[in-house]
Order: C-alpha cells, then sequence, then structure tokens
C-alpha cells in the first residue's frame, strides 16, 4: 500500500492492490512512483560492473557538494514522511488509540532494522566485525521517531520538531570540540560525527571508511527532519484543496527550502555524508518538486502508463532493495576461476560491449532490470510483501 514505507508484512494483499483503472483510484499512484524510481536509481547507483570507471553523477560526492546519487537516500526518507501521514492521519482522527499506534511504529522499526543488520552480515554473519548502521537501519530509526512526533503533535509541532533537530546538529557540530582538532571542524578528519562513531561503533562501520559511517549517530538527528518534511507534504496532499492548488504548493515550497538550503550551506556545506542541517533542507526541497512533477504527471493528467514500470517498483520497493543487496553480496562472495562471479560477469558480458565507464553503467543498468522483472512478477502475483 502507498501509506506504508515499504509494502511489506510477509502477507499477500489481496486484489484490491492491483492497479485497475476501471475502479476509483484510492493509492496515491504518483508515491509509488516516485518511490519506485528511487528505488531503482538506488540499484542503479549501488551496483556498478566496475567500481574504478563510474560516470561522476553515479558517485557519491567526495566530500562538500552533491551528485544526483546523493539524492537517492534522502528522496526515500521524504518518502518515509510521506507515507507516515497517510498511514496515520485517518486513524488519529477517528480517534484510535495512540499508544497502539506506537506500537505498531516500533514493531515496523524493529523489523526493518533487523533486516538491515541482517543485510550486513549476508552471508558471512561476521557478528565481531559486521557493520551495525545502514540504510535500512537508519530508515528504521527515522521511522520510529518521525512517526512518533507525527502521532503526538499537530503540524506547528513538527515545524517545531525539525528546526529543534536542525538547529541541535548545527550547534553540536559546531560548537563541540574535538580532541586534538577543537570545534567546528566539518572535514572529513577531526568532525564531531567521525568523532562519536569511533568512540560508539569502533569496528562496526562502513567498510570503505572504518573511521566513520554515513549513516552515523549524531547525523541521524538531521535525518530524522527529512522524513519529518515529508509529513508536511503528506499532509499538504490530504488537504482539502485542488490536485493544482496542491501541485502548485508542493512546487513553491520545494523551491523556498532548495533556496533556504542554499543560504544555509554558506555557513555548513551541503554534505550527505554528515548529512549536515543544509544538505536535509535542500534535499527537503528537491524531493518536493520531484515529487509535484510525480504528482501531476501522474495522479493529475493521469499518465499511468508511463508511470506503470516504476508503480510496480515501488510496490515492493524495501523488498526488491533487500534482494537487489542480497544478490549484489553473493555476486561477490561466490568466486569462479579464481576472481569473483560478480568480476566474472562484468568481464565477460559487458566488458567487450563498451569502454568501461559504459560497460560499467550497461551492468547496472542490467541490475535495474533484472529486479524491475522480480517486481513484475510479484505484482502479477499480488504480492505485496510489508515488514
Amino acid at each position: 500500500m502507498a501509506s506504508y514505507i515499504g509494502q511489506s508484512n510477509y502477507r499477500v494483499k489481496g486484489s484490491t492492490d492491483r492497479l485497475n483503472p476501471t475502479q476509483k483510484q484510492e493509492r496515491l499512484l504518483s508515491l509509488d512512483a516516485f518511490r519506485g524510481g528511487t528505488i531503482a536509481a538506488m540499484i542503479l547507483v549501488n551496483n556498478p560492473g566496475n567500481g574504478e570507471a563510474v560516470y561522476t553523477p553515479f558517485e557519491h560526492a567526495e566530500w562538500h557538494g552533491w551528485t544526483f546519487t546523493d539524492l537517492v537516500f534522502p528522496f526515500f526518507l521524504w518518502i518515509v514522511g510521506v507515507a507516515i501521514t497517510f498511514s496515520f492521519a485517518k486513524r488519529i482522527d477517528r480517534g484510535d488509540d495512540r499508544g497502539k499506534l506506537f506500537l505498531h511504529i516500533l514493531r515496523r522499526s524493529v523489523s526493518i532494522f533487523a533486516l538491515g543488520y541482517f543485510l550486513n552480515l549476508f552471508p558471512t554473519f561476521d557478528f565481531a566485525n559486521g557493520r551495525i548502521p545502514g540504510v535500512l537501519q537508519r530508515i528504521a530509526i527515522c521511522y520510529l521517531i518521525a512517526g512518533t512526533i507525527f502521532l503526538f503533535t499537530k503540524v506547528r509541532g513538527r515545524i517545531v520538531w525539525i528546526l529543534g533537530l536542525l538547529s541541535v546538529y548545527w550547534l553540536l557540530m559546531k560548537m563541540v570540540p574535538v580532541p586534538g582538532y577543537g570545534a567546528g571542524v566539518l572535514g572529513v578528519e577531526g568532525n564531531l560525527e567521525q568523532y562519536i562513531d569511533s568512540m560508539f561503533l569502533k569496528g562496526h562501520m562502513y567498510r570503505l571508511t572504518r573511521t566513520q559511517d554515513p549513516e552515523g549517530i549524531v547525523s541521524t538527528l538531521p535525518a530524522i527532519a527529512t522524513a519529518l518534511f515529508g509529513t508536511l507534504a503528506g499532509q499538504l496532499l490530504q488537504a482539502k484543496r485542488s490536485m493544482e492548488e496542491k501541485t502548485s504548493w508542493l512546487f513553491f515550497s520545494g523551491n523556498c527550502l532548495i533556496f533556504a538550503g542554499l543560504m544555509l550551506s554558506t555557513w555548513m556545506p551541503i554534505n550527505k555524508k554528515i548529512w549536515t542541517s543544509s544538505f536535509s533542507v535542500f534535499m527537503a526541497g528537491m524531493a518536493s518538486v520531484v515529487f509535484a512533477c510525480c504528482y501531476w504527471l501522474v495522479d493529475v493528467k493521469q499518465w499511468k502508463r508511463y508511470s506503470k514500470p516504476f508503480i510496480i517498483y515501488g510496490m515492493n520497493a524495501i523488498t526488491v532493495y533487500a534482494l537487489a543487496g542480497m544478490v549484489a553480496r553473493l555476486l561477490g562472495f561466490i568466486k569462479v576461476g579464481g576472481i569473483s562471479l560478480h568480476e566474472y560477469l562484468y568481464e565477460n558480458l559487458f566488458a567487450p560491449l563498451a569502454a568501461p565507464q559504459n560497460a560499467s553503467l550497461m551492468y547496472a543498468i542490467a541490475n535495474v532490470l533484472f529486479f524491475y522483472l522480480i517486481a513484475y512478477g510479484m505484482y502479477r502475483k499480488k504480492w505485496f510483501v510489508r515488514l
């Protein structure tokens, strides 16, 4: 369902979840399309054939700044916020017990966190050196906290929380001194995020750095704000306004946030790896503008035929993401002729076809198409798995 972050509960949903042009659409199909496009992009950038031959937009910014790749994760967190609104707003309005709703959020958060940790350990299950943070783990934490804030606050309260989270993170990064470096360091070495991660996550961080985790502890604060920005957009989408008005407000508010993020970057640069406050604001604006396009094309102009592949991808987003992660790890783990199966497939099927960067991109696109076939098969079988 569009109201859930990943459409997964390990149970099969009925035919009411199938797209049927003759029925009244209760789903926000544009949200499925946006989610599906985001997951497809995530698979694309996570699975190059040759990690040394990648076009710049398909790599994260080296430090400050942003690329196409840096859009993907904040977009998904923003979608989580929108989904929270569609999942819980009506239940709150009709007086459902908020304690039970909180337990629902808690159970789902624990399930998503556990799945993320499982993917980090798979297939070797080296608990002594396994990474603890991760993409799904951050989604779980943000869903838990943003969802709880949504249950117990109104719009004004959520805005206060956003400002508070961004301000507290800003002050922590700028004012708290790091031993040997002082306060206010935002470089690769000596920033507070790195220091806290090295204290509490030593030996359990991202394998490519081992000194700081891009889904680390302190930077989760502005990531929660990213999800809360999504809840505000979700409330706008549920307001009693025309679809044209909603589209206009999404564009307007998104561009205001983009401008605000750029202005804030004067004092705290846009940086995905430490998820700076300016990054959170800027990416919330970008998500709002891109989603406004999806909303206008899919739900207003009814371009469902062209968006259907993305909608199908979005209906089992976390399931597809998890499968992609497992397959990628298996391809790196299994050996064929002394090299990994990943390298074997790339060298024999893709490398002969084009220059390294193009061959690497072709391998990534093949991954996207392969997992679309899985998503399509699940859609045809009416399997919509939810955690």
